[in-house]
């Protein structure tokens, strides 16, 4: 990882640049998977009054539900777990990405304002003169901190970039979710909280790993607004249930 970076950097001379082409370089690769994967949910939307429907029959049958939904699946070659590889597949690159801000020295380095070694909190840290150990760093100490010294909080040059980037990727979380639930108010709830929960994990990652997402996130939203757009009109289309129509017994 640290290698390739050296080599993009070398040409753009920027390391935040280099983050950038390296998230560019991972979407291309990911981009038949994850064209399946927005595929596979916008077809779910399709099928949800479909699937409702097979909820009422047999609610008091979950064995043939859930058979019934697996041939509804079947049918219309839908892949209920599709949303979960792409994200999958790019943990390992957010794992050796966090290991390379976090053991080579990247003190000073910026982007855009970004500082790419420092987290949110350790920008607010910095801000309100916090010193402590990055070990002991977390929201507790930091809250701590800006209620002891709140006038350090003028210091907004220091975390104003580092903030909006993760408030960007809160707001690009909350976006996606709303084009992937749209028709399902099962998902109203997972469209705040995974926004919520996102953010807050987001607060102590390194601004060239909320770089690296924001950016990503940025490309999954403009290819799932291309996506949607093309698709438009086929999800007029009411699915057909089966093509053989089950009898009641499931059989």
């Amino acid at each position: 990882m640290m290698r390739l970076m050296e080599i993009v950097h070398g040409f753009t001379g920027s390391w935040g640049l280099a983050i950038i082409t390296l998230t560019l370089i991972v979407r291309l690769m990911l981009h038949p998977l994850t064209k399946k994967q927005m595929s596979s949910m916008q077809k779910m939307q399709k099928l949800q009054p479909r699937i409702k429907m097979l909820q009422e029959k047999y609610k008091d049958d979950k064995e043939t539900l859930n058979r019934e939904m697996m041939a509804l699946y079947r049918e219309n070659k839908v892949n209920p777990a599709a949303g979960c590889f792409p994200l999958l597949v790019q943990l390992p690159v957010f794992i050796l990405l966090y290991r390379v801000l976090t053991q080579y020295d990247f003190s000073g380095v910026s982007f855009l304002g970004i500082q790419l070694d420092g987290s949110v909190l350790s920008t607010v840290a910095q801000a309100v003169g916090l010193v402590i150990e990055k070990e002991q760093l977390g929201i507790m100490a930091v809250g701590y901190a800006v209620m002891a010294n709140p006038a350090g909080l003028m210091n907004i040059g220091v975390y104003l970039a580092n903030s909006l980037l993760l408030a960007g990727i809160g707001f690009l979380t909350w976006y996606q979710q709303q084009l992937s639930s749209t028709g399902n108010p099962q998902m109203a709830m997972m469209n705040w909280f995974m926004p919520l929960f996102l953010t807050f994990i987001c607060l102590s990652l390194p601004g060239g790993v909320l770089l690296y997402w924001g950016v990503s996130s940025l490309l999954g939203v403009i290819q799932q607004i291309v996506m949607s757009k093309k698709t438009a009109a086929e999800m007029k289309n009411k699915p057909t249930l089966f093509k053989d129509k089950p009898s009641k017994s499931g059989e």
